[in-house]
């Protein structure tokens, strides 16, 4: 049976998004493609057909869910360092960020499994990690306050996420947006 010009690529990607839901939700490693494929709506015997291996589909997994972050940073719609900081942290520090992990950021989800990766794995994190350290740190005008800042953001979400308690949750994502503000502006933006 043919299939038309891009089926296979627009399968690849739907594939991929679905993929990056459920392991943000329940962990990369636990799930297996039986799961993943099912999700998609394709048999165990396509995965072969886009992916070499598992490993291959969390290499693609974490390059495209980066990709998509790197390009929600680009495209913040201020150019003032200060109102875009405060547009960054109030998207990412939030309650449907830490209650909805399928539609999050990736690192705090799926850091740990990343780590314990092998190299190669390590280095596409890296490559694209770096991408979006770049763009905090042309726009907070340090490279250490981008590391700083991206760091705690994850941080925040990783123990915001720990907490049974909503009100902690809440103490844990307002009290973080508070310290980012209060150490960058004495260094001013």
């Amino acid at each position: 049976m043919r299939y038309k010009s891009g089926y296979k690529e627009q399968k690849r990607q739907q594939l991929l998004g679905i993929s990056g839901k459920i392991a943000k939700e329940n962990g990369f490693n636990v799930t297996g493609v039986d799961t993943f494929m099912k999700a998609a709506g394709m048999t165990s015997g396509a995965f072969y057909s886009h992916f070499s291996s598992k490993n291959d589909l969390f290499n693609a997994l974490i390059s495209a869910e980066l990709q998509h972050s790197i390009t929600m940073w680009q495209n913040n719609p201020y150019q003032d360092a200060e109102q875009w900081l405060d547009f960054e942290l109030n998207r990412y520090l939030s309650m449907s960020h830490v209650t909805q992990a399928e539609n999050g950021c990736v690192l705090p989800a799926l850091a740990t499994e990343i780590a314990r990766s092998d190299l190669d794995t390590r280095q596409i994190y890296q490559d694209e990690f770096i991408k979006g350290h770049q763009i905090f740190a042309q726009r907070l005008g340090s490279e250490d306050k981008a590391w700083a800042v991206m760091c705690q953001l994850v941080g925040a979400i990783l123990m915001a996420r720990s907490m049974a308690d909503d009100r902690l949750k809440m103490l844990i994502l307002e009290s973080s947006k508070n310290s980012i503000k209060a150490v960058l502006s004495q260094n001013t933006l």
